[in-house]
């Protein structure tokens, strides 16, 4: 071949790859930005909502939340939640009485010494050592009891005179 085909040769590859590289190109950007799968921004498939429509829908709704609705909304969260016994009760307990708990209620023995009272031979979980205490068996001092049933509870060592303070959260009775 003589050297002036050899320079059109190379020159018309180099074209043809250049051109093809360019097409190529915006072939694979167009795909990779959505081009196709995404409706554009602001078109009706995909309109572009302002603060004044927004403003708008919520007026047609009713105007959204007024203070006093949400006020009375968090005055009724915490009657309820008050009333489920979320909150922590120091109760003493005198000798001979006994503290009964409700469903899912909880109690720290803080003073004193606590034995298990059950009438069935279920006892009470002690959620510290990870143990189930039972009828008659003594509770340990700052230990989280937790009572899975009601109709359970504690009472004062019978051998001690004095009664037991303990903390308690959830519903409870003094028989």
């Amino acid at each position: 071949m003589t050297e002036m085909k050899k320079t059109w040769l190379k020159l018309t590859m180099a074209v043809a790859l250049l051109g093809g590289g360019i097409l190529l190109g915006t072939q694979w950007t167009g795909t990779a930005l959505g081009d196709g799968d995404q409706p554009a921004p602001g078109s009706v498939n995909d309109p572009v909502v302002t603060k004044s429509y927004v403003d708008q829908a919520i007026a047609q709704q009713g105007g959204g939340l007024k203070a006093e609705d949400v006020q009375q909304m968090i005055d009724q969260l915490r009657q309820e939640l008050s009333s489920k016994g979320n909150e922590v009760v120091v109760v003493s307990v005198p000798a001979g009485k006994t503290l009964i708990a409700k469903d899912g209620a909880e109690f720290v023995v803080r003073a004193g010494k606590a034995v298990v009272y059950s009438a069935d031979v279920n006892g009470i979980s002690d959620l510290t050592d990870g143990k189930d205490i039972t009828n008659g068996k003594p509770v340990p001092n700052n230990h989280l009891i937790l009572f899975p049933r009601g109709g359970r509870g504690v009472l004062p060592d019978p051998a001690q005179k004095n009664g037991l303070t303990v903390l308690v959260r959830g519903q409870y009775e003094l028989k």
